[in-house]
């Protein structure tokens, strides 16, 4: 595991989590990646940059989607997204609690953002991610994106589908045993 920045003194009082790759860890097997993505509210980017800043990270770049990219003072990049989906506020104030007691945004938002990313690494995380979920679990993923997305259903149950077929939950003959229209 990398040492991430630890963030939690320096945003104090600031609604945030981790996000992206890191995030999927408390989720799934780690993987590897360059950067830490943390999701801020977008009407806390500018305290949040400050804060940074004044605890020595060095601002670098507007990113291509809403917000930016410091360097902390070791050289580790943080990718700050400024956030406004409708589902944000409830995912803030209710994050998973990580490998290293921090933030995380829980598995339901994360499924959200990666459906959203549409990238194919993405894709893959989703598959490995609801492959291993607890059915407890993807019964809370169905009914955030019930709520949130719901034309976004029927991707999410191929998702499912698919990760715990590779997660080896169910096989393909059991599949086609219980599906015989199916043909190989």
């Amino acid at each position: 595991m990398n040492p991430w920045p630890d963030l939690r003194a320096i945003l104090d009082g600031i609604p945030w989590a981790i996000a992206g790759a890191v995030a999927t860890r408390a989720y799934m097997p780690e993987r590897a990646t360059q950067d830490l993505d943390i999701l801020v509210r977008h009407q806390d980017g500018d305290e949040v940059r400050k804060r940074l800043e004044a605890a020595g990270y060095r601002y670098e770049a507007r990113l291509a989607v809403p917000g930016f990219l410091v360097r902390s003072p070791e050289g580790v990049e943080v990718d700050v997204l400024l956030g406004d989906y409708p589902w944000l506020e409830e995912a803030l104030a209710h994050p998973q609690i990580g490998p290293e007691s921090y933030p995380v945004l829980g598995l339901p938002y994360l499924v959200l953002m990666k459906m959203a990313a549409s990238r194919a690494r993405d894709f893959g995380d989703l598959g490995t991610m609801l492959g291993l979920a607890t059915e407890e679990d993807l019964a809370r993923v169905r009914a955030v994106v019930a709520h949130y997305a719901p034309a976004e259903l029927d991707d999410l149950e191929s998702l499912i589908y698919l990760g715990q077929l590779e997660m080896g939950k169910i096989s393909f003959a059991q599949d086609r045993e219980a599906s015989p229209g199916i043909r190989g």
